[in-house]
């Protein structure tokens, strides 16, 4: 009965629709280490391996910024006008 459910919650949204969630005025801060970021962020250079650091990241997954602070990836999205949402 609980995977019939999951099964018709699954199917509410098409992939294109979930894509385009949020339109561009949703974002979320993702943890991740300095290699997960290089691969994020193509661009940084240099840093060691293992170091923490934030993405904040579309709602679609797109990279926005790179820092080594959550509290500098919610100012930059609240400067952007972009609500923050947490992922569980």
């Amino acid at each position: 009965m609980l995977n019939e459910a999951n099964d018709k919650t699954s199917q509410l949204m098409t992939p294109e629709q979930f894509a385009h969630l949020g339109g561009g005025q949703i974002a979320y801060v993702k943890p991740l280490l300095s290699e997960e970021a290089q691969r994020l962020f193509p661009q940084v250079q240099g840093v060691q391996p293992g170091v923490r650091l934030f993405a904040l990241l579309n709602a679609d997954g797109t990279p926005i910024m790179l820092t080594n602070s959550r509290d500098a990836a919610i100012a930059n999205a609240w400067e952007n006008q972009l609500q923050t949402v947490g992922l569980h």
